[in-house]
């Protein structure tokens, strides 16, 4: 019988519904543990022993080793964890990832898993539509692991069957009569595997069952598992070539922490093998190496694999433990930082949203704190040009304007980001809220920084008309610039803080200083004026300057009430 064309779509199929599956089960498994995996993921990390601890507990609850690589590196990008900590997160996802293979080998080849699969989809599909939003992620979640096993079964009886298919074998053989050289190529094949499937946990499957069928022997599916592991490593790299410095590190380091594992196990790999087969003959009776028609002996098998898989990503972590700093003075090495990062792109967000919408809306948190950041400098560039005679006012200017360019590009990059997490499909109420809020307020820090490249430009005439200008006019502008100095740095503080310990009282009182500033200065402009101290033109500059700051102002106080998620009154803009 030979293997058609619609047989080979009939396999493809099939893994495509395991990892759907896997998919499902994964993401319904996140949104069940929710804001705690940031808690776990910041709060047991004080050392590498504890991030190995650590990334090991995320992985086998979010099934998802890639997940948790980059959760770590985002909250290193948001200062939640050092590098140096998340290379303890990065060594423990790998471990935690072999939980799925020991999941796929226990249930689906020693245990007749299909029917209880079938049972537990049609136990809790009718919660998926529950309102519930707990219910209602615990039902996706046990589906997905239905759907998960439904999809193993069909892969297990998709793959040709190696005795009607005698072709296949002779192909098999023919790069498996090496030696020590058909490992290498087959390290190879489960590297390009997992680049194909895009999942080291689907490309794992699908060496379990080639073992279990009989494709391939222990040794070459040992070989597969360690390019597996390389696989995945590649996967990440890929996707931080657009990500920040530290994205690009995490990634190196995870690349380079498993090709040196992979190195030492290929030297080791045949006094390995013997161990782990003597192990199984001790507890079964049976060589790892034995191809039976009794499904529970080519069982042992894949279960011997998957003790391969845990025992040389434990035994990587325990014998690179201790050199782990070197590996990460080598990465600082080939991946330096850049010193005076630009302004112009996003920091925090380095590829698209997270599975989780609960660590985008974070990332996107930390790149509103990086506007605010902006907005301080350009504050201080501004105070400098209208204070101070003496002032480059060329690279201030220039400076000033950057900034403002800089706000506009990332106004623009951060609200496209929202407007993608915002489609996530199961938002809750309270994210839905936050995202708007967010946009909200990215929108008035975009306004404040226009409003300050044209307060910086209105500094031009009044350096043309500054012999015009009394003393006490100069004093008056000083101490409205320190007084929004003193609002944007409270601004700055909330916009880092959740949305409950923002300082809406503290804003509400600097706000209302600025506007009695701008009040007092204004009568002192008119008294001014009346005396003849100074020409109407340059009151009219000083007045014009003194509205805009006000303005400014105002913008401030939209941004705390957005951060706090409240308002405390209308807004009064209109410009």
């Amino acid at each position: 019988m030979s293997y058609s064309l619609f047989d080979f779509l009939q396999l493809v199929g099939s893994l495509g519904i395991f990892i759907f599956g896997m998919k499902i089960f994964s993401e319904g498994l996140q949104k069940i543990a929710g804001s705690r995996l940031k808690g776990i993921v910041s709060g047991m990390t004080r050392n590498r022993l504890t991030g190995v601890v650590t990334g090991f507990g995320t992985t086998a609850i979010t099934q998802s080793s890639t997940t948790t690589t980059v959760m770590a590196v985002s909250f290193v990008n948001a200062g939640l964890l050092t590098f140096v900590q998340s290379t303890g997160v990065i060594m423990g996802a790998n471990i935690g990832t072999t939980i799925t293979a020991w999941m796929v080998a226990l249930f689906g080849f020693k245990f007749q898993i299909t029917p209880i699969a079938l049972a537990v989809i049609g136990i809790f599909f009718a919660f998926l539509f529950s309102g519930n939003n707990r219910l209602r992620n615990i039902a996706e979640a046990m589906v997905g692991f239905g759907i998960l096993f439904i999809g193993l079964e069909f892969i297990k009886g998709a793959v040709p069957d190696i005795n009607s298919n005698p072709e296949i074998l002779a192909f098999m053989d023919a790069f498996s009569d090496y030696g020590y050289l058909s490992l290498i190529i087959f390290v190879l094949a489960g590297t390009v595997l997992t680049l194909l499937t895009q999942s080291s946990s689907a490309a794992t499957t699908i060496t379990l069952v080639m073992l279990f069928e009989g494709w391939i022997s222990f040794p070459i599916a040992a070989a597969m598992i360690l390019g597996e592991n390389i696989g995945t490593t590649v996967t990440a790299n890929i996707a931080a070539l657009v990500g920040n410095v530290q994205a690009k590190r995490a990634a190196r380091f995870h690349f380079f922490f498993n090709i040196i594992g992979v190195i030492w196990m290929m030297i080791l790999i045949y006094p390995v093998i013997m161990l782990i087969d003597n192990l199984t003959q001790y507890v079964s009776e049976n060589p790892i190496s034995i191809l039976s028609d009794d499904e529970s002996v080519r069982g042992n098998a894949a279960l011997a694999l998957s003790f391969f898989h845990t025992f040389f990503n434990v035994m990587n972590v325990v014998l690179l433990f201790a050199f782990v700093p070197m590996i990460i003075r080598f990465v600082e090495y080939i991946q330096p930082d850049k010193k005076g990062e630009d302004e112009f792109h996003l920091r925090y967000i380095s590829a698209g949203p997270m599975t989780s919408p609960g660590f985008s809306i974070e990332q996107a948190h930390k790149e509103t704190q990086h506007l605010a950041d902006i907005l301080e400098k350009m504050h201080l560039a501004l105070n400098e040009l209208a204070t101070n005679p003496k002032a480059d006012r060329t690279l201030l200017l220039e400076k000033i304007r950057n900034y403002e360019e800089a706000t506009d590009v990332l106004e623009i990059e951060i609200s496209d980001y929202l407007v993608r997490v915002s489609e996530h499909t199961n938002l809750e109420r309270s994210q839905t809220e936050r995202i708007r809020h967010m946009q909200t307020m990215i929108n008035d820090m975009e306004r404040i920084a226009d409003i300050y490249y044209q307060v910086s430009l209105l500094t031009e005439r009044m350096v043309e008309s500054r012999a015009d200008w009394p003393e006490e006019a100069m004093q008056e502008l000083a101490e409205m610039l320190e007084t929004v100095n003193s609002a944007i740095h409270t601004m700055k503080e909330n916009v880092s803080k959740e949305p409950e310990y923002v300082d809406l009282e503290s804003a509400l009182v600097q706000e209302e200083a600025i506007d009695r500033c701008r009040d007092m200065y204004r009568a002192s402009h008119y008294l001014r004026l009346e005396g003849g101290n100074y020409p109407a033109r340059s009151g009219v500059l000083f007045m014009d300057m003194l509205n805009r700051l006000e303005r400014i102002g105002d913008h401030i106080l939209n941004v705390n009430e957005s951060a706090a998620g409240r308002r405390l009154k209308a807004s009064r803009i209109e410009d």
